[in-house]
């Protein structure tokens, strides 16, 4: 297949793409420095201008939007909240429009979410029928989406809602684990917030599934079927890198450092369940916390 992936030289782009070549698909990668792409072949794009990446639109089969500016690095300034919500509508909104410049062709659109759609304050399970939460993560991946949706007249839309994507080599868990090596590792405030998590092998798996299964469409959650309380996901990671996880991160000192970003992405939580995907047929290689961060470590 002829596939395009937006965001392709991120955490989870670079493994995607590998993944899809080892399959044998032909992967243009859409970046901003195309020279650094290290896999697939690096095309230029800002994710906002026309330009020669339209013509790799036009001749996919399908189209990977990963596209987005990192949630968790840094304080969340109203320029960055900006930024974080130009990277992920802007890029979306351009992959439409190339996608509408050719409306008679077969394509599928696989377009990245986040479970933060269902805000930040609940206990009650959530599957792709709940409704969206608030606050500003809610209030961006509900703005995120529905700059996909206009695609669905043109093309076979995939919506995915990723939970944290766990993974040894970046993202969250690289960043959870700092403290463990040192052994001052332990809960986020009082560790009773959800916390709806994904082997990032598992992500993989997903968005091939959904390239490949012609029936899937409309939104999945993509979260592990057995979220865990944060003070759970802490001992269990304790665990699984030999070391203690009884030093827990005081709430009042999170918000002080990290402001809005520290409630809603560190403090809050929510318990979101796959019960499309697995309805549907997918099935998750790492379904329980112990044996995914067991996998993630041992690589």
């Amino acid at each position: 297949m002829n596939i395009v992936v937006a965001g392709g030289s991120g955490f989870l782009g670079q493994a995607c793409v590998r993944r899809l070549l080892r399959r044998g698909d032909d992967v243009a990668v859409l970046s901003r420095h195309p020279s650094r792409v290290q896999a697939g072949r690096g095309v230029p794009w800002d994710g906002t201008s026309s330009g020669a990446w339209i013509g790799e639109i036009d001749r996919a089969d399908a189209v990977v939007n990963l596209a987005g500016e990192n949630i968790g690095d840094g304080r969340w300034t109203e320029a960055r909240k900006q930024r974080l919500i130009d990277s992920r509508v802007d890029a979306t909104g351009a992959i439409v429009a190339a996608l509408e410049k050719a409306p008679s062709r077969k394509r599928t659109l696989i377009q990245a979410s986040a479970v933060g759609f269902y805000g930040f304050d609940g206990e009650a399970e959530q599957d792709e029928d709940g409704s969206k939460g608030s606050g500003f993560l809610a209030d961006l991946v509900d703005r995120w989406e529905s700059a996909a949706r206009p695609a669905a007249a043109i093309a076979r839309l995939v919506i995915l809602r990723f939970g944290v994507v766990l993974a040894d080599d970046g993202g969250a868990l690289q960043k959870m684990m700092l403290p463990f090596r040192f052994g001052g590792g332990g809960r986020v405030g009082d560790g009773r917030q959800w916390f709806s998590w994904i082997d990032r092998d598992d992500a993989l798996a997903a968005i091939e599934w959904a390239i490949d299964r012609e029936d899937a469409r409309g939104v999945y959650n993509i979260t592990a079927p057995e979220p865990v309380r944060n003070r759970d996901f802490a001992t269990a990671l304790g665990r699984a890198m030999h070391r203690p996880s009884l030093l827990p991160a005081p709430a009042i000192a999170l918000r002080l450092l990290f402001g809005q970003m520290a409630d809603e992405v560190l403090l809050g939580g929510q318990r979101v369940v796959p019960r499309r995907a697995q309805a549907e047929g997918f099935r998750f290689r790492f379904p329980a916390v112990e044996t995914a961060l067991g996998h993630v470590l041992d690589r």
